[in-house]
């Protein structure tokens, strides 16, 4: 048994599947098995590892009386899941003193009396949590019932998209270009994503005009790389293409 080497990504993986369908190392309550697995982590598990982090932050907010915690702590390598030997760095091994020293022989009647008394509060206590949680249908019920209206909601919730406003200039060859034409070519393009706007003829000199013509596009479709590819390939009417002006919307 063993989570492998709990300071590395592997272990760490080991110790979140582990605790998939588990809400702690062993039994239904924090215990010394939770903190020794805990003490054997140099930080918290990365956000990936959903389960071993919610675990991790639980575990963490017993530290002030973690001592306290029932159970007798043992090696690591009498936890996790069967099959996956410990192999972390500076883990304890297992000390013939210290489980001698985890149980008192000479211990009083009275103690011995007040740890059984505490010992069956404790464990009616988990037998009864347990039975709740089991036997009530009705609080099952209404957390699906929560988890579906908030999936739906956030299902209703509208996504974002990344839209961005372009002026371009669309040069002609010469002054007996016929700057409708090419107009006309510039709009046939067609494309997911892109929606012509305005446009207007801009004097350049000798007689020569350019078209300068707006454009909507979203970004993660539409980029001015592929406008000037589709543009320039009406080479009879066009000579270039320059972007005027780029605005994200």
């Amino acid at each position: 048994m063993g989570f492998g080497d709990l300071k590395s990504s592997s272990g760490l993986k080991v110790l979140n599947d582990f605790l998939t369908d588990r809400s702690f190392i062993e039994g239904y309550v924090p215990s010394q098995a939770d903190v020794a697995v805990f003490e054997a982590i140099t930080a918290p598990p990365p956000a990936d590892l959903c389960h071993a982090l919610r675990w991790y932050n639980h575990i963490k907010s017993y530290q002030a009386q973690k001592n306290s915690l029932p159970g007798v702590r043992k090696p690591l390598g009498q936890y996790g899941p069967a099959g996956v030997a410990d192999t972390t760095s500076g883990s304890p091994a297992a000390s013939k003193d210290e489980d001698d020293d985890d149980i008192d022989l000479f211990g009083s009647d009275e103690e011995v009396s007040l740890w059984c008394c505490l010992n069956q509060i404790f464990i009616t206590s988990c037998l009864t949590l347990t039975l709740v949680w089991q036997e009530d249908p009705e609080a099952v019920k209404l957390k699906e019932q929560r988890l579906a209206e908030y999936a739906a909601k956030k299902a209703k919730k509208p996504t974002l998209i990344a839209k961005s406003s372009i002026l371009l200039d669309v040069k002609p060859w010469d002054d007996e270009t016929d700057m409708a034409k090419l107009e006309e070519c510039v709009r046939s393009i067609q494309m997911d994503g892109l929606v012509w706007g305005q446009s207007k003829l801009v004097p350049v000199g000798y007689g020569i005009k350019k078209l300068q013509i707006s454009c909507v596009v979203e970004d993660d479709k539409v980029g001015t790389d592929i406008l000037e590819e589709k543009i320039t390939a009406f080479e009879d009417y066009v000579q270039s293409m320059d972007v005027a002006a780029f605005n994200k919307i």
